[in-house]
């Protein structure tokens, strides 16, 4: 495979200013794939300018010409769904089958931004005080900076570009240095279905923090949207806030997953695999914080480790293979402190918990039983496939547990009883719910928490909303 390991601006491929590169590993074999560009402030400069000059004419265009692009861009890449699950798993890791749902989820949101684009409807009403119209119309916000995670390669972009896009806004991509190339081979196909020159570049760098305070400091741009952590979130907060952007940040998580006495139990631990495996647990979805009744505890023990066991590890390009690596060594030394300090604490190993000998950066699927409060793996994000099992009593209980944290970006609950299981829903306090589902991911639905979990929403009409600013007109006539 020929990889695109340049700098992308103004339609062109440059090798950046400083000439500089870093090396993408593949997590598989820790093998250098290839050595990427590296941008620096200068490179930044000269994307700004690039959208400045595009979003003029960009700005300008129907809804429906923009609609007619991202559809474009939706056929191109079902086209090639499957080179990009394969680019994905090369440079993430993920197992094939997560790396060709992601690309599915990816092609998606050009789809339904595609049927959006032409839906930023207005209004128009009387004030009731002074007979004057209040004409309400939405415009796009201007150049927007999205600074993207290694997690979805593909999806984390996408779900940004394609409302921007939509409301008529020229972005700047900072793909994360892990995993840089899939962005990069987003950009040809994007140029095909019509996107023109300049209102997309794409700055890979190790220099970010450089990088992005450099550009979130050009009062040309207007929006900075971030998916990443918590602790990241808030640095680029304080930076957004010198020039009072608007911000939209999607940011870490600490799901807790419910499993009620009366729930199904084989829909139970199917959901809470999908919950706690998809993409390996390397999501800010997973479910970190598995509570289980005491009364079914036992059955969901032996039945869920079972599951987990019988996953198969190995290269994500063996479409037979269930678990591939982590992305880098010190995401896979981070899990394996979590379940050392959780052993360390009482918790009993079900299954699982032995690092595998490289090259590559692989665990295994491990459950956790009875881990005690003060494991570190409760209160921070495990980003692996290693489950924490707690039981519980009653459900005043556990909605109390469950909301002890400072995220609340989403939660799951599993019983038959849909009046209590909506109950619970309310009661929680994040801003996804799944119930007696292990997956709330969609494009159609707005995605995005509470608390230290960020700001805004991605998808749904909301997302192309984000990219948009509400302008109000007083007239008489």
């Amino acid at each position: 495979m020929q990889y695109k390991n340049k700098l992308f601006i103004n339609g062109e491929w440059l090798e950046g200013s400083s000439k500089e590169t870093f090396n993408v590993l593949n997590p598989a074999s820790e093998e250098i794939i290839t050595a990427v560009a590296s941008a620096d402030v200068n490179d930044a400069k000269k994307a700004i300018d690039a959208a400045e000059s595009a979003f003029k004419e960009w700005s300008k265009t129907s809804p429906r010409d923009r609609s007619v692009i991202l559809k474009n861009a939706y056929e191109l890449f079902m086209n090639k769904i499957e080179d990009f699950a394969e680019l994905i798993t090369i440079e993430n890791g993920k197992a094939y089958a997560d790396a060709k749902g992601e690309a599915l989820y990816s092609a998606e949101f050009f789809r339904w931004y595609s049927e959006e684009a032409v839906r930023a409807n207005g209004q128009i009403s009387q004030a009731p005080a002074t007979g004057a119209r209040i004409v309400v119309q939405y415009k796009p916000i201007g150049i927007s900076v999205l600074v993207t995670p290694w997690n979805y390669p593909a999806a984390m972009g996408t779900r940004k570009i394609a409302p921007a896009i939509a409301a008529g806004c020229p972005v700047i991509i900072k793909p994360a240095s892990e995993t840089p190339l899939t962005m990069l081979e987003l950009m040809p196909l994007l140029e095909e279905a019509g996107v023109p020159k300049g209102l997309l570049s794409v700055l890979p760098s190790r220099n970010t923090s450089k990088l992005v305070d450099h550009l979130l400091h050009d009062p040309r741009v207007r929006l900075v949207s971030f998916t990443g952590s918590t602790e990241v979130g808030r640095k680029l907060l304080k930076v957004a806030a010198d020039q009072v952007l608007k911000t939209s940040m999607e940011l870490g998580g600490n799901a807790p997953l419910i499993i009620f006495d009366d729930a199904d139990i084989n829909t139970a631990i199917e959901g809470a695999l999908l919950a706690k495996m998809r993409n390996l647990g390397e999501a800010c979805t997973a479910a970190n914080r598995i509570y289980v009744h005491e009364d079914i505890a036992q059955e969901f023990k032996s039945k869920f480790s079972e599951r987990m066991g019988s996953l198969k590890v190995g290269n994500g390009l063996d479409k037979s293979v269930d678990v591939g690596p982590l992305v880098n060594a010190e995401t896979r030394d981070k899990v394996k402190y979590f379940v050392d300090d959780a052993l360390s604490k009482g918790a009993e190993l079900c299954v699982g918990g032995q690092t595998i000998e490289g090259p590559g950066f692989y665990y295994p699927p491990t459950v956790l039983f009875n881990v005690s409060d003060d494991s570190e793996c409760l209160n921070d994000e495990i980003f692996g496939p290693v489950a924490a099992i707690q039981t519980f009593k009653d459900t005043e209980e556990v909605i109390t547990r469950a909301n002890n944290t400072e995220y609340g970006l989403v939660a799951y609950v599993f019983t038959e009883d849909m009046k209590k299981g909506m109950q619970v829903c309310e009661r929680l306090d994040y801003g996804m719910v799944g119930l007696n589902r292990g997956l709330v991911s969609d494009p159609a639905a707005p995605f995005g928490g509470t608390k230290q979990s960020g700001l805004g929403r991605e998808g749904g009409h909301e997302g192309m909303l984000e990219f948009m600013e509400a302008q109000y007109i007083s007239a008489i006539w």
